[in-house]
């Protein structure tokens, strides 16, 4: 798959778009499509076109002329993920071959190793556009690092009955700690039976909760996500967008205000004091880069001669200049 520079994206495709519609992409706008799309074209060209001729506002003459800013590439992408276009879609029924599946499963777990990966493979899936190969195996854009978790756990997410009201404080915030804590409780009780409807198995307790907080954030926010081989964790940053209410809403001068939480997960491969010990300089890592000062750290067990009594715990670090939640899961 032919994949341009960012030059290119900034001065050939955007700028096409531009002289089409009169409508110009501010900094940030294209800044925004290139870390989406990484030089992906068809990626670049139905994010432009999402945003100057099919959101509300461009249908609108007032605001024909506008430029297209962050925010409106933000909800293109999200339009796109969710009308699952014939692209997107073909790259979902690809994730169900076994050969992408050996190479893709692992990435999603964010394995240490890659010990047991076959060169076909890599070259196969790389040649598909999934992966890039940068110093180490990774997906090859945001974009398709996010459809393809939800794409995994699509029937998933649509069972779960957890209502997003059930997880918002009166201030409009999302209480955190209460949503972590239902999964908990549902991850005991389901995940044994859930996890084997997933073709990704091996990557099944990543997936269920990426699945449980999609389901419950998607009216209001989104989630990002960072995954590779070799990284030994998966990253999360929920975003959510909420108005403010209460006391907070009149120490402030608007009422728009946007929450970010920090989750990294990790499976436990080594002693639980050395996994915790290594979780916590991540996350802290993590947090430090996204501007953050508390975040949570979850810790899957997979070991079945153990009991869920041993496996379920919470406890709060202070980690550095940081505080940190511990849950094991």
């Amino acid at each position: 798959m032919a994949i341009i520079t960012e030059s290119e994206v900034y001065y050939a495709l955007l700028e096409e778009h531009t002289k089409e519609t009169g409508q110009p992409f501010d900094v940030k706008a294209k800044e925004l499509i290139w870390n989406y799309t990484q030089g992906q074209p068809w990626l670049v060209n139905a994010l432009a076109y999402q945003t100057c001729f099919e959101t509300k506002a461009k249908r609108d003459e007032i605001l024909e002329k506008m430029p297209i800013t962050e925010e409106m590439i933000i909800d293109a992408k999200e339009a796109l993920i969710l009308r699952r276009e014939t692209h997107l879609d073909q790259l979902a029924d690809k994730l169900r071959e076994e050969r992408v599946k050996r190479v893709i499963e692992p990435i999603i777990q964010g394995r240490e190793e890659s010990y047991d990966l076959l060169d076909d493979d890599i070259w196969y899936v790389r040649d598909l556009g999934l992966i890039k190969l940068d110093g180490g195996i990774h997906i090859s854009n945001p974009i398709y690092a996010e459809i393809i978790p939800r794409q995994l756990t699509f029937g998933t997410q649509q069972t779960i009955h957890h209502k997003t009201a059930w997880y918002v404080k009166d201030n409009g915030r999302l209480d955190m700690p209460k949503l972590i804590s239902a999964f908990q409780e549902f991850f005991r009780e389901n995940s044994e039976s859930w996890v084997e409807r997933f073709q990704y198995k091996e990557a099944g307790p990543q997936l269920l909760m990426q699945a449980f907080l999609q389901r419950v954030i998607n009216s209001g926010g989104r989630i990002e996500r960072e995954y590779g081989l070799g990284r030994g964790r998966t990253d999360l940053m929920v975003i959510w967008n909420y108005e403010k209410k209460g006391e907070e809403q009149i120490k402030q001068d608007t009422t728009k205000s946007v929450q970010k939480e920090i989750i990294e997960l990790k499976i436990l491969h080594k002693s639980l004091e050395k996994t915790i010990s290594e979780g916590l300089e991540q996350t802290y890592q993590y947090m430090d880069r996204c501007g953050q000062n508390q975040g949570h750290l979850v810790i899957f067990d997979r070991e079945k001669s153990k009991t869920w009594e041993e496996k379920i715990f919470c406890k709060t670090e202070s980690y550095k200049d940081k505080k940190i939640t511990v849950w094991g899961m």
